[in-house]
Order: structure tokens, then C-alpha cells, then sequence
């Protein structure tokens, strides 16, 4: 399992959060990660990626692949 540091991460959310604040926030880290939390829950647990599992997943985003 991957420890993160995440003591100097910076967090931030989309410019196209919800006004009510129900969004995930994300942070460049070290060695290319990126880290994801929930933005009502700071103090939560925090999922992190690999470049390559992040890269992945915003592709899937544009291509549609999560559209409901």
C-alpha cells in the first residue's frame, strides 16, 4: 500500500462545484499522483492515484464513459 504525504498537498476543487459545496477535491502530489477527497469530509480518508490510473480516469470522463 502507497503512504501519501499528503502534509504539503493543494487542494482544490473544479471551478464548476455545485454551489452547495458537494464536489471532490484533488491535489498534484509527489512522483505524479494525484490524490481525491471528498470536499464535505476534509479530514477523510483520501484516494490516491497513480499518473497512469489518473490519466485513465479523465480520459474515461471525456469519452463519456461514466455518463448515466
Amino acid at each position: 500500500m502507497y503512504e501519501a504525504d499528503l502534509s504539503g498537498a493543494v487542494w482544490r476543487k473544479s471551478a464548476r462545484s455545485a454551489a452547495n459545496g458537494n464536489c471532490v477535491e484533488i491535489a498534484h502530489l509527489p512522483g505524479g499522483r494525484v490524490g481525491v477527497r471528498d470536499s464535505k469530509n476534509r479530514q477523510g480518508p483520501v484516494l490516491v492515484f497513480t499518473p497512469g490510473e489518473w490519466d485513465a480516469f479523465v480520459g474515461g470522463v471525456k469519452d463519456g464513459e461514466f455518463d448515466v
